[in-house]
């Protein structure tokens, strides 16, 4: 049999993580027939998740052995940051430049990435087996709440307000994505027919796009281009779907948003005045004017209830431009039946659709971001084997507190951190309002005599101080950004 390899891309496809039984390497995309291994290490732990921030340093993963554990790496400098633990297996794990989301089957955790503070915690939510969920660039964060149908929540994860429920299909999601920009939400169910795509804003369906008729199958992969003009999905099929957003459904959509918006303000307004001035009538006055009152405020309230109703109701001109059933663009894959991750990036300025699959290889095809059609195949990358002159890592021996507790590699803990995890510890997998616990990677040690004085207050201070230090250097990306605009870097505050 042979061996799966799991492949990812980063966020904005500048990298590729490949995952293997016995190695995890990391790729960078720098031309379309140039990729550089930038990062090697020995996989006996069995990593079973992988996620990179961007293009900086920051790595998190997830072992097989420890399930319930979220390492964070700066890779480059071979250090360990922190370890945080959960209640229940991790599933899922999402960043951007502010925020750090953990998916588990019945949780969601929200972080700080630049300290790890954990911020919220969505907890009870419907059972998530498969762990699907999509942070956008601007915070936004969508996941399923149902197990029976495809209705999903969209919640802000900067604000900490939840948002929209979108019931998006009637069967069970197997896909959603957020736009770069997150102003759009595409979306697929286990049917695997159809592919909708939604407005973040107010939840209407701006577009609906039909993969297939003939056979159901499971969308391995759902991602927007950069500039959310294309919208790309892969199967287990030997076809690539390139969608084109129509710019048209969605100005009119977002115009139609903001005339609500504008309205029901106004509206508001209107019936704060209304109120103002009854209030100023005499006392018989208001008594004789009250059903007219009543009235008025009830002719109020009901336009406005009406404009909110009929606003998630498309007008028939949006409803015609939603016919848009056939895909802009494909590629057609050699081996059918293979896990595909997709992106859509550009490299070297020319549009470039990225395909990377299960069997170790990595595909640039040609797209012709003005025709469409048939993307031409420019070169295959054989990301199997490793390469020479990279960084390579032991993660077995790299410091930090997630080794076993009878390896002489691990730090000793200050009692105050033995005892608390000795009280939570029995409960720990049963408990419903369990903490995270953020453990903090080893640091040298302070041997002055103002440490001996502090004691273990001290130390505590100095690991923290130690975890930020590491933070801040990891999620600090080099001076070439891949879109300076959108991907600004992050100014990691100091603790409070």
């Amino acid at each position: 049999m042979a061996e799966e390899y799991k492949m990812n891309f980063n966020q904005d496809f500048t990298s590729v993580s490949v995952l293997t039984s016995n190695a995890f390497r990391l790729f960078a995309i720098s031309a379309t027939n140039k990729i550089d291994e930038i990062f090697s290490t020995e996989n006996s732990e069995n990593i079973r998740i992988v996620e990179r921030l961007f293009n900086s340093s920051l790595v998190v993963l997830v072992t097989a052995l420890k399930p319930k554990c979220l390492r964070m790496l700066h890779f480059k400098k071979k250090q360990e940051i922190c370890n945080c633990s959960y209640p229940s297996d991790i599933l899922c794990i999402r960043m951007n430049r502010c925020r750090l989301v953990v998916c588990l089957a019945k949780d969601i955790h929200i972080h700080d990435i630049r300290n790890m503070k954990v911020l919220n915690s969505i907890k009870n939510i419907p059972p998530n087996e498969l762990g699907l969920c999509s942070l956008s660039l601007n915070s936004h964060l969508a996941f399923p709440i149902s197990t029976t149908t495809g209705e999903l929540r969209i919640f802000n994860v900067n604000k900490m307000k939840t948002g929209l429920i979108i019931k998006a299909h009637d069967s069970v999601l197997s896909a959603l994505n957020f736009s770069s920009n997150g102003s759009l939400l595409a979306t697929a169910s286990e049917r695997g027919t159809v592919i909708r795509v939604f407005c973040v804003k107010n939840g209407q369906r701006i577009q609906e796009f039909r993969r297939g008729v003939k056979r159901c199958v499971r969308i391995a992969s759902l991602v927007f281009s950069n500039n959310s003009e294309y919208l790309c999905a892969s199967s287990n099929t030997e076809t690539v779907h390139i969608f084109k957003i129509d710019s048209r459904a969605v100005d009119m959509i977002e115009t139609k948003c903001k005339t609500d918006h504008e309205k029901s303000k106004t509206a508001k307004e209107n019936d704060s005045k209304d109120n103002t001035l009854q209030n100023s009538v005499q006392l018989g006055t208001q008594n004789a004017s009250t059903p007219s009152t009543c009235g008025s405020q009830s002719w109020l309230m009901g336009g406005y209830l009406t404009k909110a109703v009929t606003s998630y109701l498309l007008p028939s001109q949006i409803g015609d431009i939603l016919a848009q059933d056939r895909a802009f663009a494909t590629a057609v894959l050699a081996q059918p039946g293979l896990k595909h991750v997709c992106g859509l990036a550009r490299i070297q300025k020319e549009p470039r659709l990225l395909i990377a699959s299960e069997d170790g290889f990595l595909y640039v095809y040609d797209f012709n971001t003005e025709k469409g059609g048939a993307c031409k195949l420019l070169h295959v990358h054989d990301l199997r084997g490793a390469l020479e002159g990279v960084i390579e890592l032991n993660i077995d021996k790299c410091s930090g507190l997630g080794s076993s507790p009878n390896s002489p590699t691990t730090p000793s803990l200050s009692p105050q951190i033995e005892h608390f995890k000795e009280l939570i510890t029995p409960n720990f997998d049963t408990a419903e309002d369990v903490a995270v616990i953020i453990e903090n990677s080893d640091i040298v040690p302070d041997n002055s005599y103002a440490s001996v004085l502090k004691g273990d207050q001290m130390i505590t201070a100095l690991t923290e101080s130690a975890k930020f230090r590491k933070l801040c250097d990891a999620i600090d990306t080099p001076s070439k950004l891949f879109d300076e605009q959108q991907f600004p870097p992050v100014a990691i505050a100091a603790k409070e």
